[in-house]
């Protein structure tokens, strides 16, 4: 149980709520933003000492009962609902480190795709396997060490700061909110990885706005978007994003696809002609 991150969580869902949200009358001006704790307790159905308890990091480990009470008073969505059971402990946390070998399939697979570039990334953002086109599309990962294959390096820092958008991407603000809120799961999945520890520290540290959204404890999962990415060799080029995940290896397999006779298919194509030429043969990490 991470005491101290489950009362930090507690009172950063409770002080985005609104009394119109749960039900209560606004009634006179608050002093402090959200809900009191002791309504929390009474919608969760818990005492108002216990809860504080809670958000003060002092009580002890609440139950699965507590928790769910807990979760539907604070409106929580279902990520932020197991999020809070990891916090409290309630839930099985995952050990060690995490993955960063590709099965032999999905590597092949990557290959045999037409008209798709396609990335496998690690639960902490690290590139670990990349087709041509995903190459053409992004850069050549082959000629950067593994720790410069890192997304949440490159959206976060950088000599300049805050660093320009990735690969010219259209939805940079999105991406970097989302690269947080998920940190933030990740961290707790793996509590005793140095990679993803020091990864967190090193953001937080050396990125203001990491930083900032850090301290705002969202949680959430990755959503189907699109995405304009801006390249040298054809101009812009707009694809559909789907992020599967590969339960086995806690990893997600990337893929960037254009709407059959579409102009981005067709720009996607002519890219995956001139912009593949000269790529290493070497795509994975």
């Amino acid at each position: 149980m991470d005491r101290a991150d489950l009362a930090a969580f507690l009172r950063s869902r409770r002080e985005r709520l609104r009394p119109e949200d749960v039900g209560l009358p606004s009634g006179p001006r608050r002093r402090t933003p959200g809900l009191r704790r002791e309504e929390i307790a009474v919608l969760a159905h818990i005492s108002i000492e216990y809860y504080a308890r809670l958000e003060q990091g002092r009580a002890p480990r609440p139950s699965g009962e507590v928790l769910a009470g807990i979760a539907g008073a604070l409106r929580l969505t279902a990520a932020e609902s197991d999020h809070l059971h990891l916090l409290a402990g309630t839930a099985p946390a995952q050990s060690g480190l995490h993955r960063r070998e590709v099965r032999p399939s999905i590597l092949e697979l990557l290959e045999r795709l037409p008209q798709t570039a396609g990335i496998v990334v690690s639960a902490a953002f690290e590139v670990l396997a990349w087709n041509d086109l995903a190459a053409a599309l992004m850069e050549d990962f082959s000629k950067l060490a593994p720790r410069e294959r890192n997304l949440a390096r490159k959206a976060f820092l950088g000599e300049e700061q805050p660093p320009a958008a990735i690969y010219g991407i259209s939805d940079d603000v999105e991406f970097r909110e989302g690269v947080v809120t998920q940190l933030r799961s990740v961290q707790v999945r793996y509590p005793t990885d140095p990679i993803v520890t020091e990864l967190v520290q090193e953001l937080r540290d050396g990125s203001a706005e990491f930083s900032r959204l850090w301290s705002r404890h969202d949680v959430q999962l990755p959503v189907p978007l699109k995405k304009t990415f801006r390249t040298t060799a054809v101009g812009e080029i707009t694809v559909d994003c789907d992020s599967l995940t590969l339960t086995d290896g806690d990893q997600h397999l990337v893929l960037y696809t254009a709407p059959v006779g579409s102009r981005d298919a067709e720009n996607l194509a002519l890219l995956s002609v001139i912009g593949t030429q000269g790529l290493s043969a070497h795509n994975h990490l």
